[in-house]
C-alpha cells in the first residue's frame, strides 16, 4: 500500500513539486511506483494559457477548484472547466487550457510520468524510456 499525504510531500519533498510556465504539479504518485498511471495535483496561475498535446501519453483531469476553458485545436470546440468537470485527452488532442481563475486539477497519465520530464517546445513530454514504463 502507497500512503503519501499532499502537505508533507509540498513541504519536504522538492523531487515531486514540479513548475514550469505559470503551473505547479505536485507528484503523488511517478512511474517508480508501479502503478501503471502517474497521479499529480496541479496548479494553474489565474490569468494563465497553455498549449499542450501529449503525444506520449493519454492524460485525464478533474477539476477541483477555479475557472477556465479547454479549447480541442483540431475542432476548434471550447468546453467550460469549473469544479466537477473532468475531461480525458483520449486522442492525444492538442489543446489550450486557460485558467480564468487558479486552477486546481486532479491529473493522470499514461504511461505514468518520472517527475524529471520538461515540456517540449510543442507541448508534449518525450516518449517514456523502457525502464519508465
Amino acid at each position: 500500500m502507497i500512503v503519501r499525504d499532499f502537505n508533507k510531500i509540498t513541504k519536504n519533498d522538492p523531487d515531486r513539486v514540479v513548475s514550469d510556465a505559470q503551473w505547479t504539479s505536485v507528484r503523488m504518485l511517478l512511474a517508480h511506483d508501479k502503478m501503471g498511471f502517474s497521479f499529480h495535483i496541479t496548479f494553474l496561475e489565474a490569468g494563465s494559457e497553455h498549449t499542450f498535446e501529449y503525444k506520449n501519453h493519454f492524460e485525464s483531469v478533474y477539476c477541483m477548484q477555479g475557472k477556465g476553458s479547454i479549447t480541442d485545436l483540431a475542432t476548434g470546440e471550447t468546453h467550460a472547466i469549473k469544479p466537477g468537470v473532468m475531461y480525458a485527452l483520449d486522442q492525444h488532442d492538442r489543446h489550450i487550457l486557460r485558467a480564468e481563475e487558479e486552477l486546481v486539477m486532479a491529473c493522470c497519465f499514461n504511461p505514468p510520468v518520472t517527475g524529471n520530464e520538461v515540456h517540449q517546445a510543442d507541448g508534449s513530454y518525450a516518449a517514456p524510456a523502457l525502464e519508465d514504463a
